[in-house]
């Protein structure tokens, strides 16, 4: 296998599929593998390319292979896909991500560490608890609502109304049917203790990061925030060529449907994480609250942008701005300037 330059692998839970090409673009290498027995063949090949689709467990992967040497690259499986041959299958797959790899223009993304996916862990398991409280709230607002009992939307609501509801019981609900409210709550108050914790988790990290506290300072940005995008960037944000592919990746650009000389630009993309391009948006809608008070250059282009465009379109264009921003602040090593003027200042 020394002539191997370039190996797809086409990431499995037990059975890998393997795809190598020498320096010559020929194929030298179809194999299937097993999962005790990858480490120990990458440990035997000579150092080479490594190309997998970005997929479930392709960090872990990655860094396992860079131990031995190789170096790895992540492909977004959609950009695979369209180097399937007729039908799909392990082979068809392995074979694609190679094709893929020697693509001209191909983007590639770059192993996360250990440490990157700690925090992405921390705020995934916050998101989930977040789904589950507020899945609790509306299942005892529905089950109350059959017996003439209504409660507001929103947990402040939900935390005033209940315990009202077990301690007086005015409306003479039938033991079985408290039992099941109070269940309800049970859970719901442990799911509050467990978010509380995540919570200060992620303020230790972002306490114990320099970069963190930076990113705090852009306004819209808060901790919860900052962590994530660090936990994105990594250490130079490198992976991404300038800020404005790093607000493409996270979707906050239009879609566009256009042809020809006809350019045609609809709603967001709504691209790549869900998750942080939510964070962005919700902090942007935060900072517009108080733009109309600051005169610094940016409140300045955001109080004439208002004057033209809608609410949420200035939401969004602040949002882009601050992935730009956030994209700056941590290739540079820099701090946050409000006073920063760019070239495309006052243009959207």
């Amino acid at each position: 296998m020394s002539n191997v330059t370039l190996l797809a692998v086409d990431l499995a839970k037990n059975v890998f599929q393997l795809h190598g090409i020498d320096a010559h673009g020929k194929t030298v290498l179809k194999q299937k593998i097993s999962r005790d027995k990858l480490l120990n063949f990458a440990a035997n090949l000579k150092p080479c390319d490594i190309y997998m689709e970005g997929c479930g467990s392709a960090n872990y992967w990655g860094r396992e292979f860079k131990k031995f040497g190789h170096k790895v690259k992540l492909i977004n499986p959609k950009y695979v896909k369209p180097f399937v041959k007729r039908n799909k299958n392990d082979k068809n797959d392995a074979e694609a991500i190679a094709v893929a790899a020697r693509a001209p223009g191909m983007r590639f993304g770059c192993v996360k560490s250990e440490t990157q996916q700690d925090v992405q862990g921390m705020h995934r398991v916050r998101s989930l608890l977040l789904q589950q409280r507020t899945a609790l709230i509306n299942q005892a607002r529905g089950l109350l609502a059959e017996y003439g009992i209504t409660i507001a939307k929103g947990r402040a609501s939900f935390c005033k109304k209940i315990p009202e509801i077990l301690g007086e019981n005015a409306n003479n609900l039938s033991a079985l049917m408290l039992k099941s409210i109070i269940t309800i709550y049970s859970n719901f108050k442990a799911i509050e203790e467990a978010i509380a914790g995540c919570d200060k988790e992620i303020a230790a990290v972002y306490k114990a990061n320099e970069t963190c506290r930076r990113l705090e300072k852009v306004p819209g940005i808060g901790p919860l925030g900052a962590t994530i995008l660090v936990a994105m960037l990594g250490n130079n944000g490198s992976e991404f060529k300038n800020g404005r592919h790093f607000a493409a990746f996270l979707g906050l650009v239009p879609k566009q449907h256009s042809s020809g000389s006809k350019n045609k630009l609809l709603g967001i993309s709504k691209g790549g994480d869900t998750y942080v391009r939510t964070l962005l948006i919700h902090g942007a809608r935060a900072a517009l609250r108080w733009s109309g008070k600051k005169t610094d250059n940016q409140n300045l282009w955001l109080n004439d942008l208002k004057k033209r465009c809608k609410y949420n379109v200035v939401a969004v264009a602040l949002a882009n701005k601050m992935a730009r921003t956030a994209w700056a602040i941590v290739h540079g090593d820099c701090n946050y300037d409000p006073n920063y003027k760019s070239p495309l200042f006052g243009k959207v």
